[in-house]
């Protein structure tokens, strides 16, 4: 991407253009703003991160507008990434959108090729196989979890991981079976709890959140939503106890905990009622 002056972004012939036009400007050594020059890689990428879930929320929100604002905002950050890699000599925007358009045509010949037309489900195997046909082609790494990148959240990760293994037939056969597993990670973490073991708390408790993860994948539950409902309950309810305390003069911190719990399942009927 070359630098760009004011006229360039006024006289974009394209909303895009413009938006390239305007993040050369602000990496431009003549006049750029100093923050932006002094980013890399590694400082935009959690920018990246946050982006994508404030994207997600706006999605569970149902507010279009917002929504709009995020994608933008993450678009932005697509737009940095590759004006950064421009300056270095290693790609630019086009290079990147050529990228996707042509895995996306690769991945798709049910509709740009002449292969017949599949279902959802065979489409989905199609799919993975050629994933992992791109991942041997590109390295000497041929196992079935290769390419899942470390820095996904630990619990996307972890639903990634088994389903990956479960392609090759390494599953429970049936989600009361995982069940089973959690119960006995359950005992486990007890008895590393009456051991007052603390390494291998940790390491308990991770193995529960793993097969919790498994358990949600084999009931088709999506993890990380569930979680995010979950939190939500939580604060919805919670913020109702501290309203029932508001109410009766006190603060949070001066009630018992049996007032609290005791508000929490009125709370709990308030809702199960409605």
């Amino acid at each position: 991407m070359l630098e760009a002056g004011q006229a360039d972004i006024d006289n974009a012939p394209s909303a895009m253009e413009r938006l390239l036009a305007i993040m050369a400007r602000l990496r431009s050594p003549e006049g750029g703003c100093p923050w932006d020059l002094e980013q890399d890689f590694n400082s935009i990428a959690p920018y990246t991160i946050e982006e994508a879930y404030e994207v997600a929320d706006a999605i569970a929100r149902d507010d279009m507008g917002d929504l709009k604002g995020e994608l933008g905002d993450l678009l932005f950050q697509v737009v940095f990434h590759s004006q950064m890699a421009s300056e270095a000599g290693h790609f630019d925007f086009d290079d990147v959108a050529n990228a996707i358009s042509d895995k996306m045509l690769r991945r798709h010949p049910h509709v740009f090729a002449d292969a017949e037309e599949r279902d959802s489900q065979s489409q989905t195997q199609a799919w993975e196989a050629q994933k992992a046909a791109e991942r041997s082609e590109r390295g000497n790494d041929n196992s079935v979890l290769a390419d899942l990148p470390l820095a996904l959240p630990a619990l996307l990760r972890a639903l990634k991981l088994t389903k990956r293994a479960a392609r090759i037939g390494f599953d429970w056969p049936n989600a009361l079976r995982v069940l089973e597993k959690f119960e006995e990670e359950a005992q486990e973490l007890r008895e590393a709890i009456a051991a007052d073991d603390t390494e291998n708390i940790a390491e308990e408790i991770g193995d529960l959140l793993f097969v919790c993860a498994n358990l949600a994948r084999k009931l088709d539950v999506e993890p990380e939503e569930a979680l995010r409902a979950a939190n939500a309950k939580f604060e919805r309810r919670f913020r109702g106890v501290e309203r029932a305390l508001e109410q009766a003069g006190k603060a949070p911190g001066t009630a018992t905990l049996d007032e609290m719990e005791a508000l929490w399942e009125a709370e709990k009927g308030y809702e199960r009622g409605r």
